[in-house]
């Protein structure tokens, strides 16, 4: 450690360290770093973000990063950055080495030449005659060397360190939930239809936006028969992972019953006690399911989801026959509604994000104001219905969504 006179002296010739502008400089720095899908770079950027900016006011002037080899009991020298002597990557250092034995038992550690374990021999290779070490991640995966350029208060350097390892940790570790977010993204977007189906002339149009990275709103068409096709949306309870890992099951489930020839109703009821048994069998989910013939006839059903509108090409109806959400009551009967889609119908399905978009005087938009919506816009193509919703709904309700929205529509042309 560092001598005592010598300890004494620095008290008065060390820098002050003004610790909150300390952390708030070295958050601002870092907060500036983008996450690389590699963890080593994105380490990598942050040393050489802190080198390049706070670090030499702060007594910093160069920084090792090493990569634990846990089969070989070392580390390896990855990234180095600023003052660092003329070792190059690939250098790598025992972990029973003193200094880093006591990082990893300690979380950091501060030493300088003629401290007891400060090798001078290693240290020369560096460069370095003062130097502290920090370990990083989950199972010590990573350590930092920073060479020390000038005398530190002993308690204002173990203070700086600490917030530097504090602060990369933090990152690291919401970088790590930022990933897994992006995984689930993948898998979610995975899972929604590439392009709309050629389905003798109908037209479809869909579009779903999360509140979150990721949303609990999902909707499928799925090819029953050359003349059958299937159109589902599902809304989970609440937004976020959660919602977006149900509502993942309830489409794949839906998707697997159907394949086995299950009818509408066995296969909704079948969905719903998959459900009702999961280990998420607090949330609960809606489901809007129907099958189109090429005939222009449809059959659905409506478990708890919001009344789908449809225009008949006289009037609007709401269709909400069906039964209970699902996941309450593993038990739940469902039934089925009849409908006729001559040319000039349009379907159009929806989570309940669209109608409660509230404004700042938290009035909701609403089902009439889609209604009206749907009336003077119905003999628009698909997208061009869809792209007005969200138009209008956003121009409505100006905030940050509060909930998953999704619109999907189905239209036959005029012949």
């Amino acid at each position: 450690m560092l001598k005592e006179n010598e300890k004494k002296a620095g008290v008065t010739e060390a820098m002050s360290i003004d610790y909150r502008n300390t952390y708030r400089t070295l958050e601002k720095t870092l907060s500036r770093i983008e996450r690389s899908v590699e963890t080593l770079k994105t380490i990598a950027g942050i040393l050489e973000a802190v080198v390049g900016g706070p670090g030499p006011s702060m007594g910093i002037t160069g920084a090792r990063l090493y990569k634990h080899d846990p089969e070989n009991h070392q580390y390896e020298l990855i990234a180095r950055h600023g003052q660092s002597g003329e070792v190059e990557t690939g250098f790598r250092i025992s972990c029973d080495y003193t200094p880093v034995r006591r990082a990893i038992e300690e979380g950091l550690v501060i030493l300088e030449e003629g401290d007891p374990g400060f090798d001078s021999t290693i240290e020369a290779r560096v460069g370095v005659r003062r130097f502290a070490a920090i370990v990083l991640g989950s199972n010590n995966q990573y350590l930092i060397g920073f060479t020390i350029g000038r005398e530190l208060d002993l308690a204002q350097a173990v203070y700086l360190l600490a917030t530097i390892r504090h602060i990369i940790n933090l990152k690291l570790e919401l970088g790590e939930r930022e990933h897994d977010l992006q995984e689930a993204r993948r898998i979610q977007l995975s899972l929604l239809p590439e392009k709309p189906p050629d389905f003798h002339g109908y037209d479809f149009a869909a579009r779903s936006i999360p509140a979150e990275e990721v949303g609990g709103d999902l909707y499928d068409f799925i090819r029953l028969s050359p003349t059958c096709l299937g159109v589902a949306i599902a809304d989970s309870s609440g937004h976020g992972l959660p919602a977006a890992l149900m509502a993942r099951d309830v489409i794949t489930g839906l998707r697997c019953v159907l394949d086995i020839q299950y009818k509408l109703t066995r296969a909704v009821e079948r969905v719903n006690r998959v459900v009702a048994r999961s280990a998420l069998a607090s949330r609960f989910i809606t489901l809007f399911y129907c099958e189109f013939e090429s005939s222009g006839t449809m059959v659905y059903c409506n478990a708890g989801h919001p009344p789908v509108l449809l225009f008949n090409g006289r009037e609007i109806r709401r269709l909400d026959l069906g039964g209970l959400v699902l996941g309450p009551r593993p038990e739940a009967t469902y039934e089925r509604g009849f409908e006729s889609f001559p040319p000039g119908s349009v379907l159009l399905l929806y989570t309940d994000g669209i109608i409660e978009a509230e404004n700042e005087e938290e009035e909701q938009f609403g089902i009439e104001r889609l209604e009206a919506l749907l009336r003077d816009a119905h003999d628009m193509p698909a997208v061009g219905i869809v792209g007005r919703i969200y138009e209008e709904v956003d121009r409505f309700s100006p905030i940050p969504r509060r909930d998953d929205q999704t619109v999907v529509v189905v239209r036959r042309p005029l012949q």
